[in-house]
Protein backbone atom coordinates (compact mmCIF):
# COMPACT_ATOMS: atom_id res chain seq x y z
CA UNK A 1 0.00 0.00 0.00
CA UNK A 2 0.95 3.40 -1.04
CA UNK A 3 2.49 5.23 2.24
CA UNK A 4 1.06 8.98 2.36
CA UNK A 5 1.79 9.46 5.98
CA UNK A 6 4.06 12.82 5.30
CA UNK A 7 3.21 16.04 4.12
CA UNK A 8 0.54 18.64 5.46
CA UNK A 9 -2.18 17.54 3.66
CA UNK A 10 -1.25 13.89 4.73
CA UNK A 11 -4.88 11.96 5.80
CA UNK A 12 -6.92 14.18 2.95
CA UNK A 13 -7.68 12.26 -0.11
CA UNK A 14 -8.38 14.04 -3.76
CA UNK A 15 -10.19 12.45 -6.29
CA UNK A 16 -8.78 14.16 -9.84
CA UNK A 17 -11.32 13.65 -12.83
CA UNK A 18 -10.01 15.82 -15.41
CA UNK A 19 -7.36 16.19 -17.98
CA UNK A 20 -4.80 18.45 -19.13
CA UNK A 21 -4.04 21.29 -17.46
CA UNK A 22 -6.02 23.23 -14.73
CA UNK A 23 -7.63 20.65 -12.87
CA UNK A 24 -5.05 18.11 -12.96
CA UNK A 25 -2.16 21.25 -11.68
CA UNK A 26 -4.39 21.69 -8.74
CA UNK A 27 -4.62 18.21 -7.94
CA UNK A 28 -0.48 17.87 -8.33
CA UNK A 29 -0.69 21.15 -5.56
CA UNK A 30 -2.22 19.07 -2.94
CA UNK A 31 -0.38 15.80 -3.97
CA UNK A 32 2.88 17.62 -3.72
CA UNK A 33 1.97 18.75 0.17
CA UNK A 34 0.71 14.64 0.81
CA UNK A 35 -2.60 14.09 0.06
CA UNK A 36 -3.53 10.96 -1.60
CA UNK A 37 -4.55 12.19 -5.35
CA UNK A 38 -6.33 9.37 -7.25
CA UNK A 39 -6.27 10.50 -11.39
CA UNK A 40 -9.28 8.99 -12.49
CA UNK A 41 -8.82 8.58 -16.20
CA UNK A 42 -10.94 7.00 -19.18
CA UNK A 43 -9.56 3.04 -20.27
CA UNK A 44 -7.43 2.85 -23.17
CA UNK A 45 -6.73 6.59 -23.83
CA UNK A 46 -6.39 8.54 -20.64
CA UNK A 47 -5.23 12.19 -19.96
CA UNK A 48 -3.56 14.20 -23.08
CA UNK A 49 -0.96 15.03 -20.93
CA UNK A 50 0.40 11.84 -21.56
CA UNK A 51 1.76 12.79 -25.08
CA UNK A 52 2.20 16.32 -24.41
CA UNK A 53 5.74 17.85 -24.01
CA UNK A 54 8.01 15.11 -26.26
CA UNK A 55 10.86 13.68 -26.47
CA UNK A 56 11.30 10.17 -28.77
CA UNK A 57 7.85 9.90 -28.48
CA UNK A 58 7.86 10.12 -24.67
CA UNK A 59 6.29 12.35 -23.18
CA UNK A 60 8.27 14.54 -20.47
CA UNK A 61 5.00 16.98 -19.14
CA UNK A 62 3.11 14.21 -18.10
CA UNK A 63 5.92 12.85 -15.17
CA UNK A 64 5.62 16.67 -13.90
CA UNK A 65 1.59 17.32 -13.53
CA UNK A 66 1.11 13.37 -12.84
CA UNK A 67 3.65 13.34 -10.03
CA UNK A 68 2.81 12.09 -6.35
CA UNK A 69 -0.65 10.67 -7.89
CA UNK A 70 -2.11 7.05 -8.03
CA UNK A 71 -3.71 6.55 -11.55
CA UNK A 72 -6.85 4.45 -11.90
CA UNK A 73 -8.86 3.94 -15.09
CA UNK A 74 -12.70 4.09 -14.91
CA UNK A 75 -15.11 5.17 -17.20
CA UNK A 76 -17.24 7.52 -16.32
CA UNK A 77 -19.68 7.63 -19.32
CA UNK A 78 -21.62 4.84 -17.87
CA UNK A 79 -23.40 4.21 -14.93
CA UNK A 80 -21.41 1.12 -13.97
CA UNK A 81 -18.58 3.32 -13.49
CA UNK A 82 -20.39 5.90 -12.08
CA UNK A 83 -21.45 4.11 -9.30
CA UNK A 84 -17.57 3.35 -8.87
CA UNK A 85 -16.98 6.55 -8.88
CA UNK A 86 -19.42 7.44 -6.25
CA UNK A 87 -18.13 4.85 -3.80
CA UNK A 88 -14.38 6.21 -4.39
CA UNK A 89 -16.40 9.75 -3.47
CA UNK A 90 -17.18 7.54 -0.02
CA UNK A 91 -13.83 7.57 0.67
CA UNK A 92 -12.52 11.11 -0.37
CA UNK A 93 -12.70 14.71 1.04
CA UNK A 94 -12.29 16.77 -2.45
CA UNK A 95 -13.15 15.99 -5.93
CA UNK A 96 -11.72 17.90 -8.68
CA UNK A 97 -13.17 17.83 -12.13
CA UNK A 98 -12.13 20.20 -14.84
CA UNK A 99 -14.85 19.33 -18.05
CA UNK A 100 -17.11 21.84 -19.63
CA UNK A 101 -19.91 22.91 -17.40
CA UNK A 102 -22.86 20.43 -16.96
CA UNK A 103 -20.80 17.50 -17.99
CA UNK A 104 -21.06 15.71 -14.64
CA UNK A 105 -24.34 16.57 -14.42
CA UNK A 106 -24.83 14.38 -17.36
CA UNK A 107 -23.21 11.77 -16.18
CA UNK A 108 -25.23 11.78 -13.24
CA UNK A 109 -22.32 12.98 -11.04
CA UNK A 110 -23.91 16.22 -9.68
CA UNK A 111 -22.64 17.72 -6.35
CA UNK A 112 -26.06 16.69 -5.17
CA UNK A 113 -25.37 13.04 -6.01
CA UNK A 114 -22.08 13.38 -4.69
CA UNK A 115 -23.18 14.46 -0.99
CA UNK A 116 -25.82 11.61 -1.23
CA UNK A 117 -22.80 9.06 -0.28
CA UNK A 118 -20.77 11.56 1.01
CA UNK A 119 -22.03 15.20 2.69
CA UNK A 120 -18.78 16.13 3.45
CA UNK A 121 -17.72 15.77 0.12
CA UNK A 122 -15.93 18.89 -1.40
CA UNK A 123 -15.91 19.50 -5.43
CA UNK A 124 -13.65 21.51 -7.54
CA UNK A 125 -15.16 22.53 -10.44
CA UNK A 126 -12.44 24.53 -13.23
CA UNK A 127 -13.64 25.63 -16.38
CA UNK A 128 -13.64 28.46 -18.72
CA UNK A 129 -16.46 30.55 -17.75
CA UNK A 130 -17.67 29.07 -14.67
CA UNK A 131 -20.57 27.11 -13.66
CA UNK A 132 -23.13 30.15 -13.93
CA UNK A 133 -23.69 32.42 -16.58
CA UNK A 134 -24.24 33.31 -20.48
CA UNK A 135 -21.08 31.77 -21.65
CA UNK A 136 -20.92 28.70 -18.68
CA UNK A 137 -21.79 25.98 -21.31
CA UNK A 138 -18.97 27.35 -23.93
CA UNK A 139 -15.68 25.50 -24.60
CA UNK A 140 -13.25 27.33 -22.96
CA UNK A 141 -9.40 26.37 -22.54
CA UNK A 142 -6.72 28.56 -20.68
CA UNK A 143 -5.79 31.07 -23.87
CA UNK A 144 -9.49 32.27 -24.38
CA UNK A 145 -9.40 32.79 -20.49
CA UNK A 146 -5.57 34.79 -20.62
CA UNK A 147 -7.64 36.82 -23.24
CA UNK A 148 -11.05 37.66 -21.76
CA UNK A 149 -9.05 37.69 -18.11
CA UNK A 150 -7.08 40.76 -19.69
CA UNK A 151 -3.43 39.28 -19.60
CA UNK A 152 -3.40 39.02 -23.21
CA UNK A 153 -3.96 42.73 -24.49
CA UNK A 154 -1.05 44.11 -22.47
CA UNK A 155 1.47 41.40 -23.12
CA UNK A 156 3.95 41.98 -25.44
CA UNK A 157 5.38 44.99 -27.68
CA UNK A 158 3.21 47.76 -28.32
CA UNK A 159 4.39 47.66 -32.26
CA UNK A 160 3.06 43.93 -32.43
CA UNK A 161 -0.17 41.68 -32.28
CA UNK A 162 -0.28 40.55 -28.29
CA UNK A 163 1.69 38.20 -27.29
CA UNK A 164 1.64 34.99 -25.52
CA UNK A 165 3.42 34.31 -22.11
CA UNK A 166 5.18 31.27 -23.28
CA UNK A 167 3.26 29.10 -20.47
CA UNK A 168 -0.03 27.65 -19.87
CA UNK A 169 -0.13 30.37 -17.57
CA UNK A 170 -4.43 31.34 -17.50
CA UNK A 171 -4.32 26.77 -16.47
CA UNK A 172 -1.98 27.66 -13.53
CA UNK A 173 -3.51 30.63 -12.30
CA UNK A 174 -7.11 28.81 -12.25
CA UNK A 175 -5.39 25.63 -10.47
CA UNK A 176 -3.90 27.83 -7.78
CA UNK A 177 -6.85 29.39 -7.38
CA UNK A 178 -8.82 25.96 -7.06
CA UNK A 179 -6.44 24.74 -4.95
CA UNK A 180 -6.80 28.08 -2.36
CA UNK A 181 -10.52 27.32 -2.53
CA UNK A 182 -10.42 23.80 -1.89
CA UNK A 183 -8.20 24.13 1.48
CA UNK A 184 -10.40 27.21 2.38
CA UNK A 185 -13.45 24.68 1.79
CA UNK A 186 -11.78 22.39 3.83
CA UNK A 187 -10.75 24.21 6.88
CA UNK A 188 -14.99 25.74 7.00
CA UNK A 189 -15.99 21.83 7.10
CA UNK A 190 -13.63 21.38 9.36
CA UNK A 191 -15.78 23.45 11.57
CA UNK A 192 -19.50 22.45 9.82
CA UNK A 193 -18.55 19.09 8.95
CA UNK A 194 -20.56 20.21 5.45
CA UNK A 195 -18.73 20.27 1.75
CA UNK A 196 -19.59 22.75 -0.75
CA UNK A 197 -18.49 23.77 -4.46
CA UNK A 198 -15.80 25.45 -5.26
CA UNK A 199 -16.39 27.31 -8.51
CA UNK A 200 -13.02 28.39 -10.43
CA UNK A 201 -12.95 30.02 -13.65
CA UNK A 202 -9.69 30.40 -16.02
CA UNK A 203 -11.23 33.63 -16.88
CA UNK A 204 -11.61 35.37 -13.24
CA UNK A 205 -8.73 33.61 -12.43
CA UNK A 206 -6.79 35.91 -14.92
CA UNK A 207 -8.47 38.59 -14.25
CA UNK A 208 -8.05 38.50 -10.33
CA UNK A 209 -4.28 38.99 -11.27
CA UNK A 210 -5.00 42.10 -13.06
CA UNK A 211 -3.84 44.65 -10.51
CA UNK A 212 -5.74 47.98 -10.64
CA UNK A 213 -6.04 47.56 -14.55
CA UNK A 214 -10.45 47.76 -14.33
CA UNK A 215 -10.17 50.53 -11.49
CA UNK A 216 -7.86 52.73 -13.89
CA UNK A 217 -10.61 52.60 -16.46
CA UNK A 218 -13.57 53.00 -14.19
CA UNK A 219 -11.78 56.00 -12.62
CA UNK A 220 -9.71 57.53 -14.82
CA UNK A 221 -9.96 56.33 -18.42
CA UNK A 222 -6.81 55.09 -18.57
CA UNK A 223 -5.79 51.72 -20.22
CA UNK A 224 -2.93 49.97 -19.55
CA UNK A 225 -1.43 49.21 -23.26
CA UNK A 226 1.80 47.12 -24.63
CA UNK A 227 5.12 48.12 -22.79
CA UNK A 228 7.05 45.23 -23.70
CA UNK A 229 9.95 44.86 -21.31
CA UNK A 230 8.69 47.56 -19.19
CA UNK A 231 5.97 48.78 -17.08
CA UNK A 232 4.80 52.51 -18.04
CA UNK A 233 5.99 54.97 -15.31
CA UNK A 234 7.72 52.30 -13.40
CA UNK A 235 11.35 53.35 -13.57
CA UNK A 236 14.23 52.28 -13.59
CA UNK A 237 13.18 48.82 -14.42
CA UNK A 238 14.07 47.31 -17.45
CA UNK A 239 16.57 44.97 -19.03
CA UNK A 240 20.02 46.59 -19.80
CA UNK A 241 22.67 45.75 -22.09
CA UNK A 242 27.14 45.12 -20.88
CA UNK A 243 30.25 45.44 -22.54
CA UNK A 244 30.16 41.35 -23.15
CA UNK A 245 26.92 41.82 -24.52
CA UNK A 246 24.93 40.26 -22.09
CA UNK A 247 21.41 41.59 -20.67
CA UNK A 248 21.20 42.13 -16.88
CA UNK A 249 17.81 43.00 -15.26
CA UNK A 250 18.07 46.14 -13.32
CA UNK A 251 14.97 46.51 -10.92
CA UNK A 252 15.60 49.87 -9.19
CA UNK A 253 12.42 51.74 -9.41
CA UNK A 254 12.07 52.44 -5.64
CA UNK A 255 13.54 56.04 -4.33
CA UNK A 256 16.39 54.80 -1.61
CA UNK A 257 17.38 51.69 -4.23
CA UNK A 258 17.43 54.09 -7.53
CA UNK A 259 19.61 56.77 -5.00
CA UNK A 260 22.27 53.89 -4.48
CA UNK A 261 22.11 53.07 -8.15
CA UNK A 262 22.77 57.06 -9.33
CA UNK A 263 25.53 56.84 -6.50
CA UNK A 264 27.25 54.32 -8.61
CA UNK A 265 26.80 55.46 -11.94
CA UNK A 266 28.99 58.57 -10.29
CA UNK A 267 25.45 61.11 -10.59
CA UNK A 268 24.53 61.28 -6.71
CA UNK A 269 23.00 64.35 -7.52
CA UNK A 270 20.31 62.83 -9.54
CA UNK A 271 18.66 62.02 -6.09
CA UNK A 272 18.87 64.90 -4.98
CA UNK A 273 15.36 67.02 -3.75
CA UNK A 274 14.56 69.10 -7.16
CA UNK A 275 15.82 66.96 -9.45
CA UNK A 276 14.20 65.15 -11.93
CA UNK A 277 14.73 61.38 -11.31
CA UNK A 278 14.17 61.74 -7.43
CA UNK A 279 10.85 61.01 -7.18
CA UNK A 280 9.21 58.03 -8.28
CA UNK A 281 6.88 60.13 -10.38
CA UNK A 282 9.29 62.44 -11.96
CA UNK A 283 11.36 59.20 -12.97
CA UNK A 284 8.37 57.43 -14.55
CA UNK A 285 7.85 60.75 -16.72
CA UNK A 286 11.65 60.21 -17.97
CA UNK A 287 11.73 56.58 -17.85
CA UNK A 288 12.94 56.42 -21.57
CA UNK A 289 15.78 59.01 -21.05
CA UNK A 290 16.54 57.48 -17.74
CA UNK A 291 16.56 54.33 -19.43
CA UNK A 292 18.80 55.41 -21.98
CA UNK A 293 21.50 56.86 -19.57
CA UNK A 294 21.81 53.44 -17.63
CA UNK A 295 22.13 51.60 -20.68
CA UNK A 296 24.81 53.94 -21.95
CA UNK A 297 26.88 52.94 -18.11
CA UNK A 298 26.31 49.74 -18.24
CA UNK A 299 27.43 48.89 -21.90
CA UNK A 300 30.93 49.99 -20.24
CA UNK A 301 30.70 47.06 -17.75
CA UNK A 302 30.97 42.98 -17.92
CA UNK A 303 27.99 41.38 -16.46
CA UNK A 304 29.67 39.89 -13.67
CA UNK A 305 30.90 43.00 -12.47
CA UNK A 306 28.13 44.71 -13.28
CA UNK A 307 26.12 42.40 -11.03
CA UNK A 308 28.95 42.06 -8.55
CA UNK A 309 28.33 46.37 -8.43
CA UNK A 310 24.13 45.84 -7.79
CA UNK A 311 24.56 42.75 -4.81
CA UNK A 312 27.53 45.10 -3.05
CA UNK A 313 25.29 47.95 -3.55
CA UNK A 314 21.91 46.60 -2.47
CA UNK A 315 20.33 47.18 -6.00
CA UNK A 316 18.11 44.30 -7.24
CA UNK A 317 19.45 42.56 -10.49
CA UNK A 318 19.87 39.36 -12.26
CA UNK A 319 20.29 37.35 -15.70
CA UNK A 320 17.24 36.35 -17.38
CA UNK A 321 17.47 32.95 -16.80
CA UNK A 322 17.16 29.49 -19.08
CA UNK A 323 16.79 26.23 -18.02
CA UNK A 324 20.08 25.59 -18.04
CA UNK A 325 21.78 28.43 -15.86
CA UNK A 326 18.78 27.29 -13.45
CA UNK A 327 20.54 23.80 -13.22
CA UNK A 328 23.78 25.57 -12.61
CA UNK A 329 22.76 27.79 -10.20
CA UNK A 330 24.61 27.65 -6.70
CA UNK A 331 21.34 29.24 -4.94
CA UNK A 332 18.78 26.79 -6.71
CA UNK A 333 21.08 24.26 -5.79
CA UNK A 334 21.24 25.71 -1.79
CA UNK A 335 17.22 25.13 -1.50
CA UNK A 336 16.96 22.17 -3.91
CA UNK A 337 14.78 24.17 -6.32
CA UNK A 338 15.27 21.64 -8.30
CA UNK A 339 15.37 17.89 -7.71
CA UNK A 340 16.20 14.88 -9.40
CA UNK A 341 13.78 12.04 -8.82
CA UNK A 342 13.69 8.38 -10.20
CA UNK A 343 11.29 7.70 -13.01
CA UNK A 344 10.32 4.84 -14.34
CA UNK A 345 11.12 5.35 -18.13
CA UNK A 346 13.80 7.54 -17.68
CA UNK A 347 15.79 6.35 -14.53
CA UNK A 348 16.50 9.65 -13.43
CA UNK A 349 14.40 13.40 -14.32
CA UNK A 350 15.01 16.73 -12.98
CA UNK A 351 12.31 18.59 -12.16
CA UNK A 352 10.99 21.94 -10.27
CA UNK A 353 10.61 21.05 -6.47
CA UNK A 354 7.42 21.75 -4.39
CA UNK A 355 6.31 25.40 -3.57
CA UNK A 356 6.18 26.66 -0.89
CA UNK A 357 8.33 24.79 1.69
CA UNK A 358 6.82 24.13 5.02
CA UNK A 359 9.42 24.17 8.46
CA UNK A 360 7.52 21.30 10.01
CA UNK A 361 5.72 19.35 7.03
CA UNK A 362 7.26 19.98 4.12
CA UNK A 363 6.05 17.94 0.76
CA UNK A 364 7.63 15.95 -1.17
CA UNK A 365 8.27 14.39 -4.55
CA UNK A 366 7.67 10.85 -3.57
CA UNK A 367 7.30 9.42 -7.35
CA UNK A 368 6.88 10.75 -10.82
CA UNK A 369 3.45 10.30 -13.28
CA UNK A 370 2.37 6.67 -12.88
CA UNK A 371 1.32 4.86 -15.33
CA UNK A 372 -2.31 4.49 -16.86
CA UNK A 373 -4.08 2.07 -14.43
CA UNK A 374 -1.22 1.44 -12.46
CA UNK A 375 -2.95 1.80 -9.32
CA UNK A 376 -6.24 -0.35 -10.40
CA UNK A 377 -5.43 -3.08 -8.19
CA UNK A 378 -4.56 -1.06 -5.03
CA UNK A 379 -7.44 1.54 -5.20
CA UNK A 380 -10.08 -1.28 -5.80
CA UNK A 381 -8.38 -3.88 -4.38
CA UNK A 382 -7.27 -2.72 -1.13
CA UNK A 383 -9.54 0.48 -0.80
CA UNK A 384 -12.97 -0.48 -2.16
CA UNK A 385 -12.47 -4.35 -1.33
CA UNK A 386 -13.49 -5.01 -4.96
CA UNK A 387 -12.18 -9.10 -5.30
CA UNK A 388 -9.55 -9.95 -7.93
CA UNK A 389 -11.94 -12.08 -10.09
CA UNK A 390 -14.67 -9.12 -10.24
CA UNK A 391 -11.36 -6.36 -11.03
CA UNK A 392 -11.01 -8.81 -14.12
CA UNK A 393 -14.20 -8.50 -15.22
CA UNK A 394 -14.58 -4.57 -15.02
CA UNK A 395 -11.38 -4.38 -16.69
CA UNK A 396 -12.63 -6.69 -19.69
CA UNK A 397 -15.73 -5.05 -19.81
CA UNK A 398 -13.86 -1.43 -20.13
CA UNK A 399 -15.51 -0.03 -17.40
CA UNK A 400 -12.05 0.33 -15.53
Amino acid sequence: MTDFSAGSLSGIRVLEAGQLLAGPFAATLMADQGADVIKVEAPGAGDPMRQWGRTDGTSLWWPVVGRNKRAVTLNLREAEGQELFLKLVAEADIVVENFRAGTFEKWNLSYERLKEVNPGIILVRVTGYGQTGPYSNRAGYGSIGEAMGGLRYILGDPDRQPSRAGISIGDSLAAMHATVGALSALQRRNVTGEGQVVDASIYESVLAMMESLVTEWDVAGYQRERTGAILPNVAPSNVYPTKDGQLILIAANQDSVSSRLFKMMGKPEWSEAGHPYSTHVGRGKAQTELDELISQWTATIDAEDLLEMMDNGGVPAGRIYKAADMLADPHFAARESIVQVPDATFGQLKMQNVVPKLSATPGSIRWTGPALGQHNDEVYGDLLGLDEATRTDLAARGVI
